[in-house]
């Protein structure tokens, strides 16, 4: 497990420094193709009055396909350092949607004013109802809206470092902070009377999960059994247990459930 997270790190790190050094040489080789809608040097043909008509859509397109490779990343090194509650999969979507809306939104105005207008009275229509509880999140939020309006005005440069530096900030307080372990209520119902209690138990001190079960219920054709478990690292992946718990060739369960405890909430 330790070595599997060193080398999903070290892949964040490459994968960082790759997209800021290329950013940085597009940014000083394709200056006016890229930002202003010109011709790259590639693409320039001798002659010719005007450039190929699929140019500036593919210009557009690589925009928007920056935007989204920025969002990825800093989405990636945000759920390696959350904050006290995980990221969750809907959230870590929006993270990489919003920098593309950004790009987007500054690809519509290109420049103009009026395009300007019409894209914030559009976007007033849209009404969130889903608040983002930690102010951490909003603010990576807004941070990724920049990055991706970067990435639309054809800034490039500026585009690679903030995002370098927003990882390393990121990694910066997430090293800083200590996590609290996630305290959470296990049910699991088995198909038949007999529950795999041995194999339970296996498999979550294989995760270091620590356990006490709470509840037993037995019936004819299942039995219902919860545990209150206590994660000390809040980023385990309980898709990936609950799939093995409910492996069957190795326990015959059909119904895995993770809840957060009463006693949780109203803390």
């Amino acid at each position: 497990m330790l070595l599997k997270q060193r080398g999903w790190t070290a892949a964040l790190v490459v994968g960082i420094g790759a997209l800021c050094a290329g950013l940085l040489w597009i940014d000083a080789h394709w200056p006016a193709s890229v930002t202003s809608g010109g011709v790259p040097p590639a693409f320039s043909l001798e002659g010719a009055a005007s450039p190929p008509v699929f140019v500036r859509p593919l210009q557009q397109l690589f925009k928007l396909v920056v935007a989204a490779i920025i969002g990825l990343l800093v989405t990636a090194v945000h759920r390696r350092y959350p904050s006290d509650k995980p990221l969750t999969r809907s959230l870590a979507q929006a993270q990489i949607l919003l920098c593309v809306a950004g790009s987007l939104m500054m690809v519509i105005i290109d420049g103009s004013l009026a395009r300007a207008f019409g894209v914030v009275g559009a976007a007033s229509i849209i009404r969130f109802r889903t608040p983002v509880e930690d102010p951490k999140d909003t603010t990576i939020l807004f941070l990724l809206l920049g990055l991706g309006m970067a990435c639309g005005m054809g800034t490039f440069a500026v585009a690679g470092l903030a995002t370098t530096f927003l990882c390393l900030v990121l990694a910066l307080l997430g090293s800083k902070v200590e996590r609290k372990p996630r305290v959470l209520t296990l049910e699991m119902v088995s198909e038949g009377a007999e529950f795999p209690t041995e194999y339970v138990h296996r498999l979550l001190s294989a995760y270091q999960i620590e356990f006490e079960p709470c509840e037993v219920e037995k019936q004819e054709n299942e039995s219902t059994v919860k545990y209150e478990v206590t994660l000390p690292d809040p980023d385990t992946p309980l898709q990936t247990l609950s799939d093995q718990l409910m492996d069957e060739k190795a326990a015959a369960l059909k119904a895995v459930t993770w809840k957060i405890p009463k006693k949780a909430n109203k803390g």
